[in-house]
């Protein structure tokens, strides 16, 4: 058994949810500790966890950190080899 006390506006918002959903307040507090539980747990670097969001903003290419330089020199080459 568990206790806990939440604020008022927590526990009003909490209330509605359950309204809306047709739950009861410990189907939803499980639900969600079974989730937070779930992710602090989860086995993976930081990067792993977040990889599908790196690298692909604009460009779509997932390796401009490792080619970074690579491309610099391109770039530089071809405005000062003019």
């Amino acid at each position: 058994m568990l206790t806990v006390h939440l604020s008022v506006q927590t526990e009003k918002e909490l209330q509605e949810y359950c309204k809306q959903n047709n739950k009861t307040k410990t189907e939803v507090v499980e639900e969600a500790l079974q989730l937070y539980l779930q992710q602090a747990f989860s086995s993976g670097t930081p990067y792993e966890l977040g990889s599908d969001l790196f690298g692909l903003e604009g460009s779509k290419q997932t390796d401009l950190s490792a080619t970074f330089k690579k491309g610099l020199k391109a770039k530089l080459n071809r405005k000062y080899s003019r």
